[in-house]
């Protein structure tokens, strides 16, 4: 028998679907997950915070396959995992539709004003125009990140008429480079960011990259908070050397009541919500491991895998 070790909470999807040759062990809080662990095979050890889903691993000496229903395998010791021989499958795609729903909902909400137009509402205020002129149509935008959340938010916005950029590592139609968007950031309306986060990503847009903004620019991140120099993004707003941004996420998470992102007028901030804006997810993960479990059994490769070498 092969231990299977997981969260309860996905129990009443996956039990009546697991084969004959798998033994579940389903976790119901960190503790069991804790003594659980070491004798886990397949791992989904999938908790809200990531510390002690490391700690699992580094527990977990017989682990060969561990998945997650996140994308982002950052603070996991994959090291660790490489040194081991464990295969690892992340939750990449799984929430791709509501991200990219959220990139466009933030642009169209920018671009309108359709913060305003709430408030206007909420003070029984009948506005006699719209606080926003933009239109997406004609707009340009750089797309930083080009998996299945990048790759959706293009489709979307073509839709719209705006002018997609995207940075990919083999050259393309309206593609740049990893070294080329630096110095081509003066052209986009709006700066769209979905990289993973990693040691290569983190603080990728600092002072000289927003500098390098049109000053009417909007930075919209749907990545991690560290790819974001955010004192630097916080000077730049302040000094009006940026237009707006529409922030996802952020440094740290929560951030502080007191943090001056909260209360700038040209500032979005939706609390890391936006893959969470939609009730299919577990359904999709689970879909995806018990396609993966079919494979593992045969031996064939696993669907989404992660190379613990760059670390996505």
């Amino acid at each position: 028998m092969t231990i299977l070790v997981m969260n309860a909470l996905a129990a009443p999807l996956v039990q009546q679907h697991l084969p004959d040759w798998i033994e579940p062990r389903f976790f119901r809080h960190t503790e069991e997950l804790m003594d659980m662990a070491p004798e886990a095979e397949i791992g989904w050890f999938d908790l809200e915070d990531v510390a002690p889903m490391a700690e699992a691993v580094r527990r977990a000496t017989k682990l060969k396959w561990l998945t997650s229903i996140y994308a982002g395998v950052d603070g996991l010791p994959l090291a660790l995992m490489a040194e081991r021989g464990v295969v690892v499958t992340n939750g990449a795609g799984i929430n791709a539709i509501t991200i990219a729903e959220y990139v466009v909902m933030g642009m169209l909400n920018i671009a309108k004003g359709y913060r305003e137009v709430v408030h206007a509402q909420d003070r029984h205020e009948w506005l006699m125009d719209s606080p926003g002129k933009l239109e997406l149509a004609g707009s340009s935008a750089l797309i930083l990140g080009y998996g299945e959340i990048g790759q959706r938010v293009d489709r979307a916005l073509q839709g719209f008429g705006v002018a997609v950029t995207k940075v990919r590592r083999s050259a393309g139609e309206d593609t740049l480079l990893p070294g080329e968007w630096r110095a081509r950031l003066g052209e986009f309306d709006w700066v769209i960011l979905a990289v993973p986060g990693t040691a290569e990503t983190e603080g990728m847009i600092g002072a000289a990259e927003l500098a390098a903004m049109k000053s009417s620019a909007v930075l919209v991140n749907v990545a991690r908070g560290s790819v974001v120099d955010q004192a630097a993004l916080v000077d730049a707003l302040a000094g009006s050397r940026l237009g707006g941004a529409f922030l996802d996420v952020t440094t740290p998470e929560p951030l502080p009541a007191d943090h001056p992102l909260w209360s700038m007028p040209n500032v979005h901030i939706t609390m890391h919500l936006s893959g969470r804006a939609q009730g299919k997810m577990f359904k999709r993960a689970v879909e995806r491991f018990l396609g993966n479990l079919e494979r593992y059994r045969s031996g064939k490769p696993l669907m989404h895998q992660v190379d613990l070498a760059r670390g996505y």
